[in-house]
């Protein structure tokens, strides 16, 4: 008798950022079976780089069930594109220029791999198990460290644009002459909007001398920042309702433009809760297109932070056509 071949039933997501990458084995249904995490930063030769991953990936499939269940991998990366599977002239990472990360982790794996962008991934894990769930059209903005980005579904796909870098929202320019930005130009959405957005106002606002909690932090970040406002700080509370002002001018421009059903939040800015989404929303309603207005709701994401790019990078791992070396 014939034999029938096997169906795999799980696959390997990978979350690339800037300090840490994490990576997963996940099961068809999205279940999380195993994961585990190493840094980013030690590894400055990304070939070395590669060679860590590869081998930590193999021993976390080895020590869950084994490589022959496993069918393909997705990474999610700043810079990366999906169309041609490298990540290109990423601003924050260390590895600069244009690095063929899919084809290089092919080689060591012996699987397929899909790679897209951190704001491409992240809608796909949105729309997978999150808050875009049954969406057609939507846009997912992540405001992190690294900076910002966004991902933009037009009838139910993916809007990658010709060469693959649609949605790079951040890089619009909301003040000419800005501040500098890691790609080169001045005055750029992310540099306003973003953790290191905040940080750089909150900043400012304490070298104009006004008393405030911040002037004593050790560590000036979201978390620190959002907890001098609990204790009503005004000046903390100036600091985010800068940022909110510009992200929601921002966000007003982008759905004007696209009239999406929802754009959706993601990132460590939006656990600032209150301090950051009032003074967003506000800005968001008085600047965006009349007709727009109402129609198209600002969500803040329902996933884990920890998870939500594993998730989306196994959805991506799913999409991509079937290649191994151990059929």
């Amino acid at each position: 008798m014939e034999a029938v071949d096997k169906i795999k039933t799980r696959v390997v997501g990978i979350d690339v950022r800037e300090t840490k990458t994490t990576y997963a084995l996940v099961d068809v249904r999205g279940e999380i079976i195993a994961q585990d995490y190493f840094s980013t930063a030690d590894y400055p030769n990304v070939s070395d780089f590669v060679t860590e991953l590869s081998e930590r990936i193999v021993m976390l499939v080895e020590e869950n069930g084994g490589y022959e269940q496993v069918r393909s991998v997705g990474i999610s990366a700043p810079s990366g594109n999906f169309l041609t599977g490298c990540i290109e002239n990423a601003p924050n990472m260390p590895w600069k220029g244009v690095v063929p990360l899919a084809a290089m982790l092919q080689d060591r794996l012996g699987l397929a791999v899909a790679l897209a962008n951190d704001a491409h991934i992240t809608a796909l894990g949105e729309k997978a198990y999150g808050s875009a769930h049954g969406m057609k059209d939507f846009i997912v903005v992540s405001v992190s460290h690294g900076g910002l980005g966004s991902c933009i579904f037009i009838n139910g796909m993916p809007h990658l644009g010709v060469n693959g870098f649609a949605g790079e929202v951040g890089h619009t320019c909301v003040v000419p002459d800005g501040r500098q930005c890691g790609c080169g130009r001045q005055g750029c959405l992310e540099t306003y909007a973003s953790d290191r957005g905040l940080v750089k106002t909150a900043e400012e606002l304490i070298a104009e001398g006004s008393p405030t909690l911040m002037s004593d932090l050790e560590v000036l970040d979201v978390r620190t920042i959002a907890d001098c406002c609990d204790k009503g700080d005004r000046v903390a509370i100036e600091a985010f309702r800068r940022v909110g002002f510009i992200l929601g001018l921002g966000l007003a421009n982008y759905a004007s433009m696209l009239n999406p059903e929802a754009i959706i939040l993601t990132g460590d800015i939006t656990q600032a809760g209150k301090w950051l989404l009032k003074p967003m929303r506000a800005s968001f309603e008085e600047h965006v297109f009349h007709n727009v207005r109402g129609a198209t709701r600002l969500l803040v994401s329902i996933l884990k932070e920890g998870e939500r790019d594993v998730l989306g990078a196994s959805a991506l791992a799913w999409d991509v056509k079937e290649y191994s070396l151990f059929k």
